[in-house]
């Protein structure tokens, strides 16, 4: 189960079908999905089957998906998650994307941190790893200011426009 998490300027609460059309204009913005393993979408039942497809993760105790929003009910400004949690291993990916109209602002990094911290203190989630196209400057300077670390770049990982896309893989241990 997503927990609800707050922050001095966000609330991160669990994703619901309800914050699909705040994920279809994130996932539907070219800018945006740049740096994203698919193109930006163009039809709404495509986007209402991916937040179907992370709430059946949810509910498999794989993943915690949040919409992050400013206030409890307002629309959602960005998403982040937790997938591929094992709790054997201690070890979860961290994701996050956020509209374009509210970049720049350190929304990303107040919410990461909050998810961090859920995540190593609740969770007690050693190893945390991001992964992110090469080039993604931002998400890069993101990661490094939460404590992340590059470990490697994953050569040819992502077929994106018929074209081989290497990845950087980031971590941090607790």
């Amino acid at each position: 189960m997503t927990p609800f998490l707050t922050t001095p300027r966000l609330t991160l609460r669990p994703l619901a079908l309800r914050d699909t059309g705040a994920m279809f204009t994130m996932l539907s913005d070219d800018e945006t999905m740049r740096f994203w393993d698919w193109p930006a979408f163009r039809d709404r039942e495509v986007v209402n089957d991916v937040v179907a497809a992370q709430l059946r993760d949810v509910d498999a105790g794989t993943a915690m998906y949040w919409a992050v929003a400013l206030t409890l009910d307002g629309p959602a400004i960005g998403s982040c998650d937790l997938s591929d949690i094992d709790r054997h291993h201690k070890r979860a990916e961290v994701g996050f994307l956020f509209s374009r109209a509210y970049w720049g602002n350190g929304y990303a990094r107040e919410a990461m941190q909050a998810i961090v911290d859920f995540a190593t203190e609740d969770l007690r989630i050693a190893r945390l790893w991001a992964r992110f196209h090469t080039g993604n400057a931002a998400s890069q300077r993101l990661l490094e200011r939460l404590g992340f670390s590059r470990e490697g770049t994953l050569r040819g990982h992502i077929l994106r426009d018929s074209a081989r896309r290497d990845c950087e893989i980031y971590a941090r241990m607790r």
